[in-house]
C-alpha cells in the first residue's frame, strides 16, 4: 500500500464544511412531560470547526435517522459507491420502567452516533445527519439540568485560601441554577458569582461560592476571566481500512512530552473505534506498516517523531491503526 493511497482519506475530510458534526455523545437522560411521560438524551456534539453545543433527541428520533440511512446507503438499498454496513442500533423495548430503559440505552447510542460519525465524508454529508446533529431553536433554549455523564467520577478538593484581589481572580456568572446530585459537586443560582479555582476536564470546572467549594458544568456559567489556558494537546492518528485511510486528531488532556505504556495507547485507541478489535502500529524509514505488540515496540514509535516533526501542541509520533485481522496492510507490494 503505498502512502499516498493511505493518505487519501485526509483531503477528503479537509474539505469537510467546518458545522458538520465529528463528533457526539450523551451527557444524560431527561423526563419529558407532555401528554405522555418521555425521556430525552441530552446529546454534546462537537464539529469540525470546534463548536460544541447541546441538542436534545429521543430514541425514536434516533430510529428514524436509522432507517433513512438504511434505506439510502445499506447493503441491500444502496447504490455503488455510496453503500456501508452501518453501525447497530439498540433495539426497540416494549415492556419496563420508563427511565431505565433510558439509561440503558446511554453507553450504547453514544456508542452508535461515534461510529456513525467516523463513517466516510459522504454518509457525514447526508442532509438527514446533518439535521439530526443540527442544534435547533428549541435545543438552544433548553437548559440541561445536570449532565452526569460528563461528570468526573472523582476529584480532590483544593484549599480556596488566595493572595490575590477579586478583580485578579478567574471567575464565572451563573447563567442558570445548578442542583448538585453529591459531594463535590457545587450548587449555583442564577447570578451566583464563582471564583473558579481549576479546570476538571474539558467540560467541568473547579471553584467557590462564598465558603462553598465544589464543581460544577462549564455549559451553566458565563466566564468573566478564565483560567490560565493550556493548549490542548493532539495525538494523529490514521485509521486504515481496506483501500480507504481515515485522520484522527484526538485531543487528550496529557502533557505531549508524555510516553504512554502500550496498555495506556491500546485503551486509548479502542475506546476511539468503538466495535473493533484494533492492532496498533508505526511506519518505518521505508514507508512500510509495523506492528506494534508490547512496551519494547514503543521505543520503536518515540523514534519516529526525530524524523517528522510535528507542531509544538501534537504529540512527536504518528500512530497508525488497522484492524487486528488485516495482514494485507503488511505487504510491501513488491
Amino acid at each position: 500500500m503505498t502512502l499516498q493511497r493511505q493518505l487519501r482519506g485526509e483531503s477528503d475530510f479537509e474539505q469537510l464544511p467546518e458545522d458538520v458534526a465529528v463528533s457526539a455523545h450523551i451527557a444524560d437522560a431527561e423526563e419529558r412531560g407532555g401528554f405522555t411521560v418521555y425521556y430525552a438524551f441530552v446529546i454534546e456534539v462537537k464539529t469540525k470547526g470546534g463548536a460544541k453545543y447541546f441538542i436534545y433527541r429521543r430514541y425514536s428520533q434516533f430510529l428514524t435517522l436509522h432507517t433513512k440511512l438504511e434505506d439510502r446507503y445499506g447493503p441491500e438499498h444502496g447504490i455503488a459507491p455510496y453503500i456501508c454496513t452501518l453501525p447497530s442500533l439498540p433495539g426497540k423495548i416494549f415492556v419496563g420502567n420508563k427511565k431505565d430503559i433510558a439509561e440503558s440505552r446511554i453507553s450504547s447510542l453514544s456508542a452508535y452516533m461515534k461510529a456513525l460519525l467516523s463513517y466516510p465524508v459522504w454518509l457525514l454529508l447526508d442532509e438527514d445527519l446533518r439535521i439530526f446533529f443540527f442544534q435547533t431553536v428549541s435545543d438552544s433554549e433548553r437548559v440541561p439540568r445536570a449532565l452526569r455523564r460528563l461528570r468526573p467520577q472523582t476529584r480532590r478538593i483544593k484549599s480556596t485560601s488566595v493572595h490575590v484581589s477579586d478583580m485578579d481572580r478567574p471567575r464565572a456568572e451563573a447563567l442558570f441554577d445548578f442542583k448538585m446530585n453529591k459531594t463535590p459537586e457545587l450548587s449555583l443560582k442564577k447570578g451566583d458569582l464563582v471564583y473558579l479555582l481549576s479546570r476538571v476536564n474539558r467540560d467541568w470546572l473547579e471553584g467557590t461560592v462564598g465558603d462553598r467549594t465544589g464543581i460544577f458544568p462549564q455549559s451553566f456559567v458565563r466566564i468573566i476571566k478564565d483560567l490560565e489556558h493550556n493548549p490542548a494537546s493532539f495525538l494523529r492518528c490514521y485509521f486504515h481500512d481496506g483501500d480507504t485511510c481515515q485522520i484522527r486528531q484526538i485531543s487528550l488532556e496529557e502533557d505531549v512530552q508524555k510516553r504512554p505504556s502500550y496498555d495506556e495507547l491500546h485503551d486509548l485507541i479502542k475506546n476511539q473505534f468503538p466495535g473493533v478489535k484494533v492492532a496498533l502500529n508505526m511506519l518505518d524509514w521505508e514507508g512500510e506498516l509495523i506492528r506494534l505488540q508490547d512496551n519494547s515496540d514503543m521505543r520503536l514509535l518515540f523514534t519516529q517523531g526525530k524524523r517528522n516533526p510535528l507542531p509544538d501542541n501534537y504529540f512527536p509520533w504518528e500512530l497508525h491503526v488497522t484492524r487486528y485481522d488485516d495482514l494485507d496492510v503488511y505487504s510491501t507490494g513488491a
